[in-house]
């Protein structure tokens, strides 16, 4: 994987001097020397290393310099990794290697329905143990009809729907500050064994954020009344100066993570997401469209022209 992060490095530096993140023009510039340099890695594998390097420098846009360590992920597509039946081969250096998956039950029938599009290797440095991620593809559904349901993310509230669902975050909040807590006391100790203790740590809290916007996009989702989900557009939340403390909490919150997730899972249903602008959401009145500041105060809300209350994230 060491040399594969070399080839992948070579072409974001090609294509950052060039300012082109064009495919083609990277092969004709680099493929021979990059063969001759490592004539041992299979030539399908250099090409899928230079198309990844390239969307990594497309997704950019030349604002940053995308980087691999020799640990870093690898991804393979249909040419370095087939799949037949319960048998999985990798190119790498050398002879393909070969595995034999053991299926889970709860995954077999995307593994037998689904198409299989690619995976992606990678390894974990604390338990030194290689992992491979498999993509498989299948149709989008047709979008259903239904009804909307708008749904207001927020920090004491994990979600609050428009038709009064509260998803509330006092657990996550907790958890959150034991783990803060149990870093901070072990960051100051300093010893071995307390190093030893955060490694095992490490991950955990993304783990658990994970496991709860699964739990909450998921119950979302497979609503039978509901095919079409309105979310507040957050991007950039965290570009403003909002107090330290305020800020730390709104960077530790997985607003993108939780959009990602009901995304995905509401098309694989043929329902979808869409976003509207954020601005001004908390102040306007969803009865009579009246918008003053005044009219929230915490977490209620009460129109100053129609008179209209409730809770204020509905």
């Amino acid at each position: 994987m060491g040399f594969c992060a070399d080839i992948f490095n070579q072409h974001v530096d090609w294509a950052l001097k060039e300012r082109t993140w064009n495919k083609n023009k990277a092969h004709h510039a680099l493929y021979a020397n990059i063969r001759s340099s490592y004539p041992d890695i299979p030539s399908a594998l250099v090409q899928t290393i230079r198309d990844n390097a390239m969307e990594a420098v497309k997704a950019t846009k030349f604002k940053r310099k995308p980087r691999k360590k020799p640990t870093s992920g690898l991804r393979y597509d249909k040419r370095t990794m087939t799949l037949r039946g319960q048998q999985l081969t990798l190119s790498c250096l050398g002879k393909r290697a070969k595995l034999i998956l053991d299926v889970p039950a709860h995954f077999r029938e995307v593994f037998d329905n689904w198409e299989f599009g690619g995976g992606t290797l990678t390894y974990t440095k604390h338990t030194q143990q290689f992992w491979v991620r498999l993509v498989f593809e299948a149709e989008t559904p047709a979008h259903q009809d239904g009804d909307l349901q708008g749904i207001d993310r927020g920090l004491y509230h994990l979600a609050v729907t428009s038709d009064g669902q509260f998803y509330k975050s006092n657990k996550i909040r907790a958890t959150q500050r034991r783990y803060l807590h149990n870093r901070k006391t072990l960051q100051q100790k300093g010893t071995r064994s307390a190093k030893r203790r955060l490694r095992a740590m490490s991950g955990r809290e993304k783990r658990f954020m994970r496991d709860v916007n699964h739990c909450a996009t998921k119950k979302l989702a497979r609503q039978s009344d509901y095919t079409t989900f309105v979310l507040e557009n957050l991007s950039g939340i965290r570009a403003k100066r909002r107090g330290k403390k305020l800020n730390k909490r709104l960077s530790s919150w997985s607003f993108y993570q939780f959009e990602q997730f009901l995304s995905y899972k509401a098309e694989a249903l043929g329902k979808r997401v869409v976003f509207v602008d954020a601005r001004y959401t908390s102040q306007k009145c969803s009865r009579c469209g009246h918008i003053r500041k005044a009219n929230r105060q915490k977490s209620r809300f009460r129109c100053d022209h129609c008179g209209y209350t409730a809770h204020a994230q509905r």
